[in-house]
């Protein structure tokens, strides 16, 4: 999408990463060929693995040795459980009320090892500003943690990233709190409302694998899902076209479908996200606007 944006603003880029559990890791190797590019990011907002992703590069910074520190957490990320891939049997837990909590104490105690100790708050974090997007099942919206800078950035990793089977819903006082994938798969429209003026949408929706599921409960609950993330990125690139906001949009994808619980194809997924956004940004280097003001 090419539009373009008035130059009385003050220019805000932010980048917005969608969720997508170990497909995450096409972002790590789009944001080194973002990087070389010279796009630095104002804002990072995400959901789900999106989330966390943003969170180690706002407490690290936006440099080639803090990727490669986040390409070290990818890797320890492999080497544990953090999405057990039996989530028919934590769905079954779940239905009968035996909240699957081990799951969520394992990717706490992993979130604390990598430095998102539970006293952190946003108020630490100067630039870039740091957004982390979960959904209120009582309302509807997504709720923006990181806009109030007493708000715990752990508390609120875990909220964005709370995915059923794997992580339960939270109840905090009227607010039923969720992975933010439910309400904004691609935060996009969550980065107009907190004033970007240029985004950078890496997304990791993958299609692929529901055309190889056949009619049964699971095939149709992936194309239940997949449809209403379609449409929540349809209607939010509209919206920021209507706005004259313009997006460089980067569609990650591996080779070959990977599961989402699947945390042991990073480094092949890394190299995939690179070279994918090297030619986007060849094919679009003199054509979009996000690329023609970063370079």
């Amino acid at each position: 999408m090419i539009v373009k944006t008035g130059s009385s603003m003050e220019k805000k880029l932010a980048f917005a990463l969608s969720g997508g559990g170990s497909r995450g890791a096409l972002q790590v190797g789009a944001m080194y060929a973002l990087l070389e590019c010279g796009l630095q990011p104002d804002i990072l907002i995400g959901v789900s693995i999106g989330a966390a992703n943003a969170t180690h590069l706002a407490l690290n910074g936006f440099s080639k040795a803090s990727l490669d520190k986040l390409v070290t957490v990818w890797h320890h990320a492999s080497e544990t459980d953090l999405l057990p891939a039996n989530y028919i049997w934590l769905t079954v837990r779940a239905m009968f009320g035996r909240s699957s909590r081990d799951p969520s104490r394992h990717l706490r105690e992993f979130l604390i090892a990598q430095g998102i100790t539970p006293e952190l708050s946003f108020a630490s974090i100067n630039q870039p500003q740091l957004i982390l997007v979960a959904a209120d099942l009582n309302t509807g919206e997504p709720i923006l943690h990181g806009a109030q800078p007493d708000d715990k950035v752990l508390d609120a990793l875990l909220l964005s990233t709370a995915l059923p089977p794997w992580f339960m819903p939270e109840r905090r006082q009227d607010h039923y709190l969720m992975d933010g994938a439910v309400v904004s798969h691609l935060p996009i429209e969550p980065a107009l409302k907190i004033g970007a003026t240029e985004i950078v949408a890496l997304d990791l929706i993958d299609s692929r694998d529901i055309h190889a599921e056949g009619i049964g409960i699971r095939g149709f609950f992936k194309r239940l899902i997949h449809s209403v993330e379609k449409r929540q990125l349809n209607l939010e690139m509209e919206l920021a076209e209507a706005r004259s906001v313009p997006v460089l949009y980067l569609g990650l994808k591996g080779e070959t479908p990977i599961p989402i619980w699947d945390f042991h194809h990073t480094d092949e997924l890394i190299a995939r996200g690179y070279d994918i956004t090297k030619g986007v940004i060849e094919e679009q280097r003199f054509t979009n606007p996000v690329l023609a003001s970063g370079v």
